[in-house]
């Protein structure tokens, strides 16, 4: 039999047991905050020069193939529906000037309004100002697709299937998506981690000539004219390139501050 002065001391042991237990968790979780705070000296950006831009569409292809992007059938319930991570969007915003097909990834916003809408924490911002995307933790409630004034999100209605041949040709360094999640450009981070892994290894800052044509899109435009880059480099190309009195973003009185630049055809032609 235990009495109840034993009772109420193991008790107490417990609570302050607990006590120090969520005490040091907070520590924990307060130190891994300030650690991601400081977790990243990049802040990574695109500049997309529709001067050079001929609406070839070859970004959205590689966009596709590098990030094992479904492909589904011609359906009429897939209408609306298809998973697009990069595509070309036509631009009639312009008042009296002609229409202008933009490519348009995620705009990666400084203040994404998505983040502030997910229930679970899914999506986030990073500190080297990519918005990810954490898949396994959807649940799928679209908040954020709602929130994003771009409309750069898909949702998988359907569980992608990949039949003999498809299959071999998935990007081994891009995990596939399962029905019910919402997924987004990443600004393929799965180039981005070993480029600055190696850099540190070598003790040495990433070089921008590595950088510029490093995410798919950029690797794949004939023209040249997406760059990739560091704007916290102030010698970098998209540095170089967010001077110039072409510079735009896509609905910037929004406040959202994205890290896609564009700059604007050259009226003189």
């Amino acid at each position: 039999m235990i009495t109840r002065r034993q009772l109420l001391r193991g008790g107490g042991a417990s609570l302050a047991g607990v006590a120090a237990l969520a005490a040091g968790l907070g520590s924990v979780v307060a130190a891994q905050k300030q650690k991601n705070a400081t977790a990243s000296t990049h802040r990574w950006g695109m500049v997309i020069d529709l001067d050079r831009c001929t609406a070839c569409a070859a970004c959205t292809v590689a966009c596709r193939q590098e990030n094992n992007i479904p492909t589904f059938g011609p359906e009429e319930k897939f209408d609306g529906a298809h998973i697009e991570w990069m595509s070309m969007y036509w631009d009639e915003s312009a008042d009296g000037a002609m229409p202008q097909l933009l490519p348009f990834p995620c705009q990666q916003c400084t203040d994404p309004p998505c983040v502030k809408v997910c229930p679970v924490g899914a999506t986030y911002k990073g500190t080297d100002g990519i918005t990810y995307q954490i898949w396994d933790r959807c649940i799928g409630c679209r908040y954020c697709m709602v929130a994003c004034p771009y409309s750069r999100r898909s949702f998988n209605w359907t569980e992608p299937k990949w039949d003999a041949v498809s299959v071999q040709m998935l990007n081994p360094d891009v995990a596939t998506r399962p029905a019910g999640v919402v997924e987004k450009c990443t600004f393929c981070h799965h180039r981005i981690k070993p480029l600055v892994e190696q850099a540190e290894m070598e003790k040495r800052p990433v070089r921008d000539e590595d950088c510029q044509q490093l995410t798919a899109c950029a690797a794949a435009c004939p023209a040249d004219a997406i760059v990739f880059g560091d704007q916290n480099d102030p010698e970098s190309k998209v540095s170089e390139l967010n001077k110039s009195p072409r510079r735009f973003r896509v609905l910037e009185e929004l406040d959202t501050g994205p890290n896609v630049v564009y700059l604007k055809r050259d009226k003189a032609e």
